[in-house]
């Protein structure tokens, strides 16, 4: 017997035989014991009233009535001369609620967590309660993985009949997977599943992944994993047919074992099309198939199909359309046909886009960057459009975009777009060790200003090379249709002195206004045009084709600089890129009028390509060139370099190309940069996407007239392994790199390190 329900069952019991008593007629109710409860809400409980009758079945029913509220421990009825007494014992409320030794998580979840199961402060104690959150503390940690758990509950009775309620728990270390056993595995070694599975046995990096504590959910997620995975090789029989998890009696490892049936590997012997053809037609439809007759069955390949078939429908305005694809088995030759049946169904148009989350940034900074207008057809392309170019912002550390169904309608849809915040003020910093020993440098950007979607950006910089002092802003819709407007003013002072590149002082102020205009949402050409006066200080060691250019031109000069510029990116994300391509082109000027005749020419590249295994392939590509006109030298403050982060890492910062005969670096009037990397997922955490290893292979060269020392000319190469962390100050790149092609006069920097902006 339920020793619980005995308990609750024995009091009523006892009342009722002691109730035995000649029925009478109530002439009055009266409550005594009570101390929190009201007299009213007792007698709102009971199922008798003055001037009924009180006889064995009432009093019975009246105390099952008064324990069911849950207010009583105890509960008595007297009878006083044709008033009914009743005596009652309250309950103790809970005055407060304490849980020690906790580690894993913040007691102030784990006590909101309580208060779902009943227990709170406030709250009548019931020892039912009490063990319901016992349960629900342990059943935290469990699902933790810490099955040795122990939780102890204590009640202190107080004053006023109130108690305080604590809880001791001892967490205990979590349990491991000691072992993962397959069996019913033929086609493929079980090393090969394990590597499918995400739960594993403890390794290097499970410290931080978890995936060596047992998780319901995680197993699931893996079974499915594997039923996936089978099914993309064409075994579509395959079953997993049970699954055993046990725990050693220490409660310290986890023993799982897995039991499957393979079954026969299945082909594709028809693939056939049904459905009406006015919207798509079969043979269009057909081209988006990605699986053919006598291939192998593939359950991706399917998904992908029926998935390009109904965007391609979505972007017809067929939001609900349905595509399905229905097989047909033969069993005994281990083939089956496809027919993709294809139902448009109704044409659907957007009713209102929602969006949540945003509660710094303006909506009118997110809804102009949408390419899906409301009240619009529905379209696939413009919503993925829409979404990306949100992501570009850089305003959001996620952007969630989903459509929902109106109800009542079967043509409606709602575009509901949530975003989370991220700080958009940061600075950049970079730093870096080698044969010069460290160098720094650092600069603060301010955007989503407000709210409003502009850029401020503020750049201080007291190095003994570069002393930098300038302020920008940007009004990326300076116009409605896009067109930007941004102001510049800065000053820039250079010591080159106490560093490997040639020396000379210089002081340059300037201030400039730019403008972008968007040609499409993937192309953008950019103006400027900026004034500056530049002065300079040579000194005893300053080569003599300085001198001879400051004693032509003179040591203070001033130009107009007029710029123009190009862009286009087709990148799939800006938070996480994995797939597309951005170009630069870019020329700097000074005006025919200037005190100085020069130009600068420079192009980029960078494109990215999904490899196996959640890699990416990067690579990128500069171009550079620089030179007077009109009979003009390009000024020497103005030459192009190479060397460090963001271009061959492994060297010292602008180090590579000319030298003089103090191995100092000249620069050159050209400029040649690639970059081949591979990133992927850092072990164990192959599912976050803020962190990801590389292993790269760096090329450059600067190429330019006064070289005093020939071996510094040529292409210099490195190798190296770096990591990327989207953090939230932005991008930070470590890299360690080794030179593979150096000359005794090159300069190196090991160990690199740069927040900011990636190459």
């Amino acid at each position: 017997m339920d020793l619980k329900r005995l308990a609750g069952v024995l009091p009523l019991l006892f009342a009722a035989s002691v109730w035995a008593a000649e029925p009478f007629v109530i002439k009055d109710i009266r409550v005594e014991g009570i101390q929190r409860t009201e007299a009213g809400t007792v007698f709102s409980y009971l199922p008798v009233k003055v001037g009924d009758t009180l006889d064995d079945e009432h009093a019975t029913a009246s105390l099952h009535a008064l324990f069911a509220t849950g207010f009583f421990k105890d509960v008595e009825l007297k009878a006083e001369q044709g008033v009914l007494v009743i005596v009652v014992q309250e309950r103790p409320t809970i005055a407060s609620v304490e849980i020690n030794g906790v580690k894993d998580f913040p007691k102030d979840q784990l006590v909101d967590n309580l208060k779902i199961v009943g227990l709170a402060q406030g709250r009548i104690l019931d020892k039912s309660i009490l063990d319901k959150a016992v349960q629900e503390l342990k059943r935290q940690y469990v699902a933790r993985g810490k099955y040795a758990v122990e939780v102890k509950s204590t009640v202190k009775e107080l004053e006023r009949n109130r108690v305080a309620v604590s809880f001791d728990v001892e967490e205990g270390s979590a349990s491991k997977i000691s072992r993962i056993n397959i069996v019913g595995n033929h086609v493929y070694s079980e090393k090969d599943l394990l590597g499918v599975m995400q739960l594993t046995t403890p390794g290097m990096f499970t410290w931080y992944s978890k995936n060596d504590q047992y998780s319901k959910q995680k197993l699931s997620a893996d079974l499915e994993s594997l039923r996936t995975f089978y099914m993309n090789s064409g075994y579509m029989d395959f079953t997993i047919d049970s699954t055993q998890v046990s725990i050693s009696p220490d409660k310290k490892d986890i023993f799982i074992t897995l039991n499957l049936s393979e079954g026969e590997k299945y082909t594709v012997s028809q693939i056939k099309l049904s459905g009406p053809q006015a919207v798509l037609s079969h043979e269009e439809a057909r081209k988006l198939i990605a699986i053919h007759s006598g291939d192998e069955l593939s359950r991706d390949a399917l998904t992908e199909s029926t998935r390009k078939i109904s965007e391609r429908l979505g972007e017809y305005g067929y939001a609900f359309a349905n595509v399905n694809a229905v097989p047909e088995v033969d069993k005994v030759k281990h083939q089956v046909a496809f027919t993709f049946v294809i139902d448009p169904l109704q044409r659907a148009y957007i009713r209102r886009i929602n969006i949540s989350g945003n509660d710094k940034t303006k909506d009118e900074v997110i809804r102009r960057e949408f390419r899906q207008m409301e009240s619009g057809w529905f379209a696939t392309s413009k919503i993925k459009k829409s979404k990306q170019r949100v992501e570009r912002l850089d305003f959001f550390e996620e952007v969630n975009l989903d459509t929902a169904p109106v109800q009542g309608t079967n043509d409606q849809l709602d575009v509901n777009l949530s975003v989370k915040e991220k700080s958009t003020g940061n600075f950049q910093i970079g730093a870096g060790y080698g044969s010069e020993g460290f160098s720094f440098s650092g600069g603060v950007t301010m955007a989503n200003i407000f709210g409003t979607g502009n850029y401020l950006s503020t750049q201080i910089n007291t190095s003994k090379v570069n002393q930098i002092y300038s302020v920008s802003y940007t009004n990326p819709y300076y116009t409605d249709d896009g067109i930007s407007r941004g102001y510049d003013i800065y000053k820039r002072n250079t010591n080159t002195t106490t560093t490997y590149t040639s020396q000379y002082l210089s002081d340059t102020m300037g201030a400039g206004v730019r403008f972008g205009i968007p040609t499409n949402d993937e192309e953008s050409f950019q103006y400027g045009l900026a004034g500056e006066q530049t002065t300079i200080t040579l000194t005893s060691l300053s080569p003599q084709r300085y001198v001879d250019y400051v004693n032509y031109f003179g040591s203070t000069t001033s130009n107009m600089l007029a710029t123009v510029g190009w862009t286009r990116d087709t990148r799939d994300s800006a938070i996480y890129t994995t797939d597309g391509a951005t170009q630069r082109a870019y020329i700097e000027a000074s005006l025919p009028f200037s005190g100085q005749k020069y130009y600068k020419l420079n192009y980029s590249q960078q494109w990215y390509h999904p490899l196996a295994h959640s890699s990416t392939l990067r690579l990128n590509g500069e171009l550079g060139v620089a030179s007077g006109y009109g009979g003009s030298l390009l000024p020497f403050t103005k030459n192009l370099y190479a060397g460090g982060p963001g271009s061959v890492r492994g060297y010292d910062y602008s180090s590579l190309g000319p030298r003089d005969l103090s191995n100092n670096s000249l620069g050159g009037n050209k400029r040649m940069v690639g970059n081949a990397e591979i990133l992927f997922p850092f072990p164990g955490m192959q599912k976050e996407k803020s962190v990801r290893l590389s292993a790269f292979v760096d090329g450059g060269a600067i190429y330019g007239d006064g070289a005093q020392v020939p071996s510094s000319l040529g292409m210099r190469y490195s190798a190296g392994v770096g990591l990327v962390w989207l953090s939230p100050a932005g991008p930070i790149q470590l890299s360690w790199a080794k030179p593979l092609n150096s000359q005794p006069q090159d300069k190196f920097q090991s160990f690199q390190f740069t927040m900011g902006n990636m190459f």
